[in-house]
Parts: structure tokens; sequence; C-alpha cells
């Protein structure tokens, strides 16, 4: 846990990094997220960290609030009236609780979600693939490349375990057949997860396979290698809770 909380406390600091030196005007750029500006990112997230706040702290009070829920698009149009720099300052405040929240929990203690209920350590990764990937979101918006880290391991291993959920929240059948991913870490280093003799197998820079697992690009604008059964689960892989992603359109020719 000490070690994912520091992850995500610089993952935090990243994202924030983004938003530092906007302009008032910046904050309504349009991002690849249909109908999102970078300000809707930004209250996506703060929303749900003080829903993760209370779902540590008040579960009862956390379950019984799901009988109310807007769609996500709902939430971030009741926060359009905030301005940037209250968005900026709601983002951190709602973070700095979840942190101090999370840093309560052991590793294997439950918490509850908009789905299953989902361990301490999952959780706390699952908050961390969520801010880097709409931090992704918001780089597109302002056309920055951001330097990948290593704490792409974590997205990489929930996008992998994920597998599952991908097929079932489109009704699929999961392939029996085991699948293995082979990749390239930024430092260099190689990241493997899944049993050495399965035929289905993806192989290439975590980046990619990290971008293709949260719908942030099209699997064909990728570097990634597919063999036997992988390409069927990347066509449709998906590494966030809800409905179906819709994903990104395809760049290249």
């Amino acid at each position: 846990m000490a070690e994912l909380l520091g992850d995500l406390r610089a993952e935090t600091a990243s994202f924030e990094a983004l938003l530092q030196p906007l302009r008032d005007q910046d904050w309504e750029l349009a991002t690849p997220a249909e109908g999102w500006a970078v300000r809707d990112q930004v209250s996506h997230l703060a929303w749900f960290d003080d829903a993760a706040a209370r779902a540590v702290t008040d579960p009862e009070g956390f379950r019984a609030s799901l009988a109310g829920l807007s769609s996500v698009d709902d939430l971030v149009v009741r926060a359009r009236g905030m301005s940037p720099a209250e968005l900026r300052d709601w983002f951190r405040a709602a973070r700095g609780r979840s942190i101090v929240a999370f840093a309560a929990l052991g590793p294997r203690d439950r918490v509850p979600w908009f789905g299953p209920a989902m361990s301490a350590a999952s959780f706390v990764t699952a908050r961390l693939m969520e801010t880097w990937a709409h931090g992704q979101d918001v780089a597109d918006a302002l056309g920055v490349v951001r330097e990948p880290t290593t704490r792409l391991r974590h997205v990489a291993m929930i996008g992998f375990r994920a597998r599952p959920y991908s097929f079932a929240v489109r009704g699929l059948p999961e392939p029996a057949d085991p699948v293995r991913a082979e990749l390239t870490m930024p430092d260099g280093g190689t990241w493997t997860a899944g049993p050495p003799e399965a035929a289905a197998v993806v192989r290439g820079p975590m980046l990619d396979f990290c971008l293709v697992v949260t719908q942030r690009v099209h699997l064909s604008d990728t570097a990634l290698e597919l063999e036997g059964e992988a390409r069927a689960w990347m066509e449709i892989a998906q590494a966030f809770a809800g409905p179906p992603g819709k994903g990104r359109a395809r760049r290249s020719g």
C-alpha cells in the first residue's frame, strides 16, 4: 500500500502539473472524450475522489447514495458553473481526502464501489489508472506529450486483470485459452503476466498496452504485436468500470 500510495501521489502531481500553466480559456478546450472539455476531466476525477473517500470512511452511506447516482455526463454538467480556480482546489482537496482515507487501509481490506467491492490495493490502483487516463485526455487536448513512467505497471496490471470484464460487460463469453502479456517498460525492463506457454500473446510497449486498455487510442495506431486469441481481447479491452466504452477512432490510414 505504501508503494501504491507513493505512486498515486506522483501521478497526482503529474496531473496537477498539466493544469498549473493553463489560462482560464484553456479549461474549455475540447478533449478526445466526446462532449468533454478539460474542465470536465478535472471535475470527473474530483467527484469520484470524494466518492472514493466516502466509500472508505462511510461505506453504508456510500451504498445508500448509489440509488440517486446520475450518469457521469450529468455529473460533469453540474460542475460547469465552477471557475478553473474552484475546480483546481476541489480536485486537490478531494484527492487529499481520498489519499488520507486510503492510508488507513490494509491491501486486502474490501471497499464498496459502483460494481463489486474491491480490495484496497485494487481500489487505489484504479484511482491511479483513472488519473493517468484522464490526464492523457488533458494532454491530448493541450497537444502535450507526456513522458511515460514505470507507474504504468499499475495500469498494465489492472488492464490485464480486467480481461474477463471486457468480455462480460459486452455479454460475450471469455475465451477459455489463457493470454500472456510481454511488455517493454518505459525504463527498458520487461513486464510479463500470464502463463509462458500461452498461445495468445500481446507484445510491445507498455505505454501502447495501457493506452489500449484505457481506450485512449485505437489498437491499429499502436506497435503492439498480437498472437492467437489476443486480438479478440485487445479489440474490446476495457480497464475501467461501467458500460462498454466507445474507444477512439483510428488515426492512421
